[in-house]
């Protein structure tokens, strides 16, 4: 990209992310602006010590009820050291008490409540009213308690939070259901795990938007929702800006609430710019938004602040298309877990340094797996440049109850995320977890098929993995998972496109066919999006005193030279797509992550990166000494290392 051209539109030719200064401390730690796609200023974090009790059977019913005899430190769960609460037995229930001050309001203003998350069922009452409740562990929620607080300078903010250890027909992804963590099973998390935080908001009030890129017509659209909208009079207005140049200046009336109107970029002839302005991981340009409402007569009554980007994802026969072109995806499978805190990250520099970690390793993309991630991962994701496959937390039973359920919260998750330029993917389901019988049960092949196209009429512009590891019933890429530890028989398996018949039909790496729907095309482009999962154990075993792998080594260096064996394999193979190496990061027991838990490398990032990347490693060899630090204290800026310039180019 000419850097004369960026500078031309007020785009330095390398763009650091701008600061985020919107973090509030809890307990010292930063967490950043909890809803990043529609910021306002005025806000206040409830996170920190909140008073706390568990109730292990459930028997209390009203916060009357409750004996609150400890505190917890929110927004980490009580299972968790962070917390300062370190319970992981089985309880059914725990409480939450904390006294607010309550910001002084207009007679025109609304107070709003905002929970990121809540494992699994949350009630809320505020001084002993009754402000409501929410199902879902994974998605937000928000309550006008507007009428609650009126006249009052504090109040009393009361959560129970219902989550049942043993239910298995909810949504829960990797929290185990057995008392101690197994196999590839963590801790269970139970109640308040993202920020807690209140809103002061004019009564009426922009309270959704939606960004819908078009390349092909070089448009965005915009969808806006407003709160107690007037019949008519009142207007948006939305301004688009790059760097220093506004490149969209507009006002647009509300109808029934809402707008919804498509933005066009001018050509501006032979020498276009708008080429320029494309997201992708390499150059990951966004485009700042500032929404304004406006009333009948003008007057301003709301602003927001938002962005978006412009790029498109698309699959065309047997390739994924990033920006109208074939884009090898490079991603690696991420649980998103830390020992101390579960699954909140510790503060808002950790995800950001995730992010940076997963580049560092010389990946285009992360597979966030079996967990809706923390909307601030996904801004690191959009500001710094990494692609996300996002995937549903699986229910474990085929019942009525999980499949309402998981359908509600699977939409309330696309809602949440849809505008976020670093999502490529949906995934609603995962190894046929949830739905165990798919080759003979025609209610849960229809149930996979219902949930493909539900997701397919949400958002039509990126491509849904109906199931992915085996037996694809609907879906636009056939994702494989292969944890077969030699690189020779992999080779073998994929080496070349005249296989995928034998393959669709004949092979099961998993044990499991990999198709079940004939009609599913030979030219479907195919992601090996699991394989690898090498641990370090001091035997050769993969299940070595509590350390779990799908395969084992027995030193760093030993995983370096396997790890490179394995990729310089998986890069060569022009049949796929693309590919996702588990892990990221050890997680628990689970010891096959390329990272350490606390995040320092096994062996140098620079050989790691250019191992991903099927490219020579120029650079000293692994040694105890090197890894003391994993080679960070060595590692050249991003944009050095070899082959990075080209990762994701096609092959």
């Amino acid at each position: 990209m000419p850097r004369q051209h960026l500078a031309q539109i007020g785009i330095p030719g390398s763009v650091p992310p701008p600061a985020d200064d919107d973090g509030h401390s809890a307990g010292g730690a930063r967490r950043g602006y909890p809803r990043p796609l529609l910021r306002r200023d005025d806000w206040i974090s409830l996170n920190g010590a909140w008073e706390f009790a568990l109730d292990p059977r459930a028997d209390w019913c009203s916060p009357v009820d409750a004996r609150f005899d400890r505190t917890i430190e929110v927004p980490f769960a009580p299972e968790t050291p962070r917390s300062g609460v370190g319970e992981t037995g089985f309880f059914k229930a725990c409480w939450y008490r904390r006294q607010v001050d309550v910001p002084e309001l207009e007679p025109s203003e609304r107070l709003i409540l905002h929970f990121g998350a809540v494992d699994y069922v949350a009630r809320v009452w505020v001084d002993g009213g009754f402000a409501g409740e929410h199902e879902g562990g994974y998605t937000p929620f928000s309550l006008d308690i507007t009428e609650l607080t009126r006249g009052r300078k504090s109040v009393t903010i009361v959560v129970q939070a219902h989550d049942d250890p043993g239910d298995l027909a909810k949504p829960r992804g990797k929290q185990d259901w057995k008392l101690e963590p197994h196999s590839i099973w963590y801790p269970r998390t139970t109640g308040i795990w993202q920020t807690v935080w209140i809103e002061r908001v004019p009564r009426m009030h922009v309270e959704y938007v939606r960004w819908t890129p078009n390349l092909e017509r070089w448009e965005i659209a915009v969808e806006v929702r407003v709160a107690n909208a007037p019949v008519e009079g009142a207007r948006v207005g939305v301004r688009l800006r790059v760097g220093d140049m506004t490149i969209a200046n507009d006002q647009y009336t509300v109808v029934a609430g809402e707008v919804h109107r498509r933005i066009t970029l001018s050509d501006p002839g032979i020498d276009d710019f708008r080429n320029e302005l494309l997201w992708c991981p390499e150059r990951p340009t966004l485009i700042d938004a500032d929404i304004v409402l406006y009333d009948r007569s003008g007057e301003t009554i709301d602003r927001v602040k938002s962005y978006t980007a412009l790029r498109s994802v698309a699959v065309r026969g047997d390739r994924f298309l990033l920006n109208g072109r074939a884009y090898v995806l490079r991603m690696v499978l991420d649980q998103g877990y830390w020992d101390e805190s579960g699954i909140t990250a510790p503060d808002d520099d950790a995800l950001r340094r995730d992010v940076e970690l997963t580049k560092q390793m010389g990946f285009n993309g992360a597979r966030k797996h079996q967990k809706i991630e923390d909307p601030r991962y996904l801004y690191w994701a959009d500001r710094l440049g990494l692609l996300v496959w996002e995937e549903m937390p699986s229910a474990y039973r085929h019942t009525r109850k999980s499949i309402d359920r998981l359908a509600r919260q699977w939409l309330e998750a696309i809602r949440r995320d849809i505008s976020h330029p670093c999502i490529i993917a949906w995934v609603p389901f995962n190894e046929s977890w949830g739905v165990p019988n798919l080759p003979d049960n025609p209610n849960e092949r229809h149930y996979v098929q219902a949930l493909y196209h539900l997701t397919r009429s949400m958002d039509y512009t990126r491509p849904v993995i109906g199931n992915d590891g085996w037996e694809s019933v609907a879906t636009d890429i056939i994702g494989i998972h292969d944890y077969d530890p030699s690189p020779e028989r992999i080779a073998r398996r994929y080496f070349a496109h005249d296989v995928v018949p034998k393959l669709l039909k004949r092979e099961r790496p998993g044990g499991r066919a990999l198709v079940l729907d004939p009609s599913v095309s030979h030219e479907t482009a195919i992601v090996l999006s699991e394989f690898g999962g090498i641990a370090v154990a001091p035997t050769s075993s993969g299940d070595n005193g509590g350390t779990w792998g799908y395969s084992a080594c027995r030193t760093p260096e030993e995983l370096a030279e396997r790890y490179t064996r394995l990729m310089t394999v998986i890069n060569s193979l022009e049949l796929l797509a693309g590919f996702c190496y588990t892990q990221f990061a050890d997680t628990y027991q689970e010891a096959n992550g390329l990272l350490r838990a606390d995040r320092t490398p096994k062996f140098p990032l620079q050989q790691m990166a250019a191992a991903t990347q099927g490219v020579p490693f120029v650079g000293p060899n692994v040694t105890p000494s090197s890894l003391s630090d994993g080679g960070l204290s060595d590692m050249p800026a991003l944009a050095d290392m070899p082959g990075l310039a080209d990762m994701g180019a096609p092959r």
